[in-house]
């Protein structure tokens, strides 16, 4: 083990932590753990309110060698747009607040973007009022993941308010962690100078937890009733960038043919309308799941033979899904849905494990599907490079490493 730097504190800031473990928290938490055996690392966090929402975990405690402070907040429902936005107004100020108050001279502050969206800036005020640095996480990048899916105009006066809000945040960040290569291209087009900052360190997929597996050996596929058939299977967060819309035009171009099969797993704002699109055109062959608790999750992401990741056009830069890594440990090849210059599309190509479609053709979806089927030796060769991909890049130690070298830097 190395000895610990004793020159600064590193401090993790976002309202998701252990034990919420969903999406944000659950790579915080790793990371955190991950380079405390070489760095002082605290987190400033709040209650769980997503997955683990009604657990009353410590105000503070040492979890795995990280020294956790638990902020208070509200817990309104969440899923009402005004209660939600007094819960992250509330958090934000809670954790400002608190970080004012353990902060010290010289420590790194490593804020996420978002949840909740006002949270970097008032992190980034608390480092100014005590001498910390302050360093950056973007998960998504403002106003563009809103103008992108029609929530703003990219020409109002809220977008252009955000935008040089943005700019702001980015110009003042001793560091800028971003999550794929295209991500970094957009965040970089926002500086004028020190474009160097903008550094990628991707997520990862859990090679020990999630391992290829038969179809034979498959304990969901069953339970479905659809063994036997050729499966492809979307799991992930069902949001407003993903292009629901292909897969489900994809599935009516096949419904008549019984040997395909079409798998959705997860929850987000197009669930519902997936759900009603399947009833309206008596999509038999489509089978739409909530998301498998993290136990079921290696056979769900191996009840297919080929995965789809799908996104509207325009999202590049925007959104780097983290759920191809494990689909990678899975084995699986993968059809990817998304803009040409995407971070998705380039280590689909690079790593030679599937087929990338401009969104807007589930013509080509199917094509792909066809192929797929007709050349099994090819499917396996692509299932092979996959999980060779994710040993070799794309593991929390690989990740690690990154954060190490950031941290460093910053010192």
């Amino acid at each position: 083990m190395k000895t610990k730097s004793h020159t600064q504190r590193v401090w993790f800031v976002s309202e998701l932590y252990y034990p919420e473990l969903t999406s944000t928290g659950y790579f915080l938490t790793n990371i955190a753990e991950g380079i405390a055996d070489t760095f002082d690392v605290a987190v400033l966090c709040c209650q769980p309110s997503y997955l683990s929402r009604g657990i009353r975990a410590p105000a503070h405690e040492i979890h795995n060698g990280v020294d956790i402070h638990r902020c208070w907040t509200t817990t309104f429902d969440k899923n009402k747009l005004y209660f939600k936005v007094v819960n992250l107004f509330v958090a934000s100020l809670s954790m400002f607040l608190r970080g004012l108050f353990l902060f010290r001279q010289g420590d790194t502050v490593l804020s996420v973007s978002n949840p909740p969206p006002l949270l970097p800036y008032l992190m980034l005020l608390a480092c100014r009022i005590k001498g910390a640095r302050f360093a950056l996480r973007v998960e998504d990048v403002y106003p563009d993941v809103l103008t992108r899916v029609g929530l703003l105009k990219e020409d109002s006066a809220i977008a252009r308010s955000m935008d040089l809000c943005c700019r702001l945040l980015y110009r003042n960040a001793s560091q800028i962690v971003v999550l794929g290569r295209d991500v970094q291209s957009l965040v970089r087009s926002k500086l004028d100078t020190g474009k160097d900052r903008v550094v990628v360190a991707t997520n990862w997929g859990d090679v020990q937890a999630i391992l290829p597996q038969s179809a034979a050996s498959n304990r969901l596929l069953p339970k479905l009733n659809i063994s036997g058939r050729f499966v492809a299977q979307y799991c992930g967060n069902i949001g407003r960038t993903h292009g629901i819309e292909d897969i489900t035009a994809a599935a009516a171009l096949l419904k008549n043919d019984p040997e395909f099969q079409f798998l959705m797993i997860g929850w987000g704002a197009k669930k519902e309308w997936a759900l009603r699109e399947k009833a309206d055109k008596q999509l038999d062959n489509l089978a739409i799941l909530d998301p498998l608790p993290w136990q079921e999750l290696c056979d769900g992401l191996n009840a297919c033979d080929v995965a789809i990741i799908s996104f509207s056009r325009g999202m590049s830069g925007i959104s780097v899904p983290s759920r191809m890594y494990n689909i990678f440990a899975a084995g699986k090849p993968l059809i990817a849905v998304c803009d040409d210059d995407s971070e998705l599309a380039q280590v689909v190509r690079e790593e030679g494990i599937g087929w990338v479609i401009p969104p807007g053709r589930p013509d080509l979806i199917v094509h792909a599907l066809q192929i797929a089927r007709e050349r099994s030796d090819q499917l396996r060769s692509m299932g092979k490079r996959a999980r060779s991909c994710a040993e070799s890049k794309y593991t929390l130690n690989h990740v690690l490493q990154s954060y190490r070298g950031i941290v460093a830097r910053l010192s």
